[in-house]
């Protein structure tokens, strides 16, 4: 199986439906809640995933969903879409334009097709496996990165991070020219468009990666765990991306340093 053009249509779709559910709760009223592992939800996060679930049911029912607001639908198709419908939610309730709506169409098990869409600034990247990743129709192309030290590296919190994960980070942080906190998703879309170097981090669910690896390896990155592999539906959610796919090797070695 591949993605098709209908795929596509359908995943620009989604994104402006989550995008118009989304923003007239943006510095507003959102309702904010906090759900039973204490992360924050709003009526926008609800809103978007409902809009998008609605779209997908209708247009591939026997396709199945797996989404952060609204759980699994089961499908039989061998294709699931996987949705969150706001990445950052902390950034959207502080009224920073740094989160986004991350689709993505697995085949297999395996992401095939990924969105980024910042529906404030109107920003949207996307990616097909085996295509050239385009941002806002034009094309995306990480940079190289011929030397780790002059790297400039992100992750969202290092309070994400357990101790052990926490102590190897470290290490990279050391090796690299300057770390910056906070971005989410928008830290890949930053990557595939030649503006950031690195992204690591963990105790990522598959909503939250499935989306960015088919956006990162079409501008020329890669993405991958900590421990080198591919990125699944069955990864555990550790995970490194790199503009610079010859830089992974140096930021393996340095992650496997926990607790030395």
């Amino acid at each position: 199986m591949r993605v098709t053009d209908t795929d596509l249509a359908l995943a620009a779709a989604l994104a402006d439906a989550a995008g118009s559910a989304i923003r007239p709760y943006y510095r507003t009223d959102h309702g904010l809640e906090a759900k039973s592992d204490a992360s924050p939800v709003t009526l926008a996060d609800r809103a978007a995933e409902g809009a998008m679930r609605a779209l997908i049911e209708r247009a591939f029912p026997a396709d199945a969903i797996i989404g952060e607001e609204y759980g699994t639908k089961d499908g039989t198709s061998g294709r699931t879409w996987v949705l969150d419908p706001i990445d950052g939610t902390r950034a959207f309730i502080s009224g920073r334009p740094i989160f986004g709506t991350l689709i993505a169409l697995m085949i297999e098990g395996w992401p095939m097709m990924g969105v980024i869409d910042q529906p404030i600034l109107r920003e949207r990247w996307l990616g097909v496996m085996g295509r050239p990743t385009v941002f806002n129709g034009a094309p995306a192309v990480a940079r190289r990165c011929p030397d780790l030290a002059k790297a400039l590296l992100a992750t969202t919190s290092p309070a994400l991070f357990d101790d052990t994960q926490l102590h190897a980070f470290e290490h990279l942080d050391a090796a690299v020219m300057s770390t910056v906190l906070g971005g989410d998703c928008y830290n890949y879309g930053c990557v595939a468009s030649g503006w950031l170097d690195v992204v690591v981090e963990a105790q990522l669910k598959i909503y939250d990666f499935a989306a960015l690896v088919p956006i990162v390896e079409g501008a020329g990155g890669r993405m991958c765990d900590w421990s080198g592999d591919p990125l699944t539906g069955d990864s555990i959610g550790e995970v490194i991306a790199a503009g610079d796919p010859a830089r992974i090797e140096e930021i393996l070695e340095l992650l496997a340093c926990r607790g030395h």
